[in-house]
């Protein structure tokens, strides 16, 4: 049997690649997930079987590769990265998908692309489930720039810094293009003002592991928010953290109150 090519459409002369699951379902609400760095939507939605809880919720569920990853366009110019250009890509993948409103969840860099989502086009981002970003959404941005570096070494044994290599054997795990990356996490760094983040209006919830060291404190972000509040996942790290068991039922019971 064939395998089904993956539906794509484009955007700005960028090919955007996706998956959209559960449609069938008469009242299924959309969601959109936005994965993180060097992952695809494969790797950060459905092998931890966020994809199949969510379709189980009765949900419809549209997740995409980001530009510079997974199926979609390598572009190698940081300028192209930018977290605002990326989020028009989320609009366009509305567009294209004729949806009007959805929930929105993104993890890490996803996140970072859901809050500017939801920042420039309010009407159309239903609630958003912030992932692996904290308070460094308005500080610091979490990623450094060195793992540029570490991505464009000539090999993972040439990487000293600790965090560098984990994002390397990451991004070579997923076959990406280490490249295109390297520009992606030098063209992404955008924060958030205390202003802008205030400014949200759509429900907010930011899901952070106990032990992640890379995203902020949830608390702090969801005291800038009005009406947002923090999920801790114990005990996880932020590779650690999506698939997590009281992540899901967190956003399970999140998004449940939004019908």
């Amino acid at each position: 049997m064939l395998k089904q090519a993956m539906p794509s459409f484009q955007h700005g002369g960028v090919e955007i690649a996706y998956l959209d699951e559960g449609q069938d379902e008469p009242k299924g609400e959309p969601v959109v997930l936005i994965h993180g760095f060097a992952s695809t939507k494969e790797v950060n939605w459905v092998a931890p079987a966020w994809v199949a809880t969510l379709k189980r919720a009765g949900r419809r569920v549209i997740a995409l590769d980001n530009r510079g990853h997974g199926q979609s366009s390598k572009l190698y110019d940081p300028a192209e990265y930018h977290s605002a250009l990326m989020a028009e890509d989320v609009r366009a993948l509305l567009d294209h998908c004729a949806i009007e409103r959805a929930d929105v969840m993104g993890y890490s860099m996803g996140a970072r692309i859901a809050a500017f989502l939801a920042l420039k086009h309010p009407a159309r981002v239903r609630s958003v489930i912030l992932g692996g970003l904290g308070i460094r959404l308005v500080e610091g941005v979490g990623l450094p720039e060195s793992i540029a570096e570490a991505l464009e070494a000539p090999s993972l044994a040439d990487v000293t810094d600790a965090q560098g290599r984990v994002f390397r054997a990451f991004a070579e795990q997923t076959k990406s293009d280490l490249k295109a990356l390297a520009a992606c996490i030098r063209g992404s760094r955008q924060v958030l003002t205390r202003e802008q983040a205030a400014s949200i209006r759509a429900p907010v919830l930011i899901a952070v592991g106990t032990n992640d060291t890379v995203a902020g404190s949830a608390q702090e972000l969801a005291a800038l928010i009005p009406g947002a509040r923090a999920l801790d996942i114990p005990g996880r790290d932020h590779m650690l953290a999506v698939g997590d068991k009281a992540n899901k039922a967190g956003v399970l019971a999140f998004l449940g109150q939004r019908r």
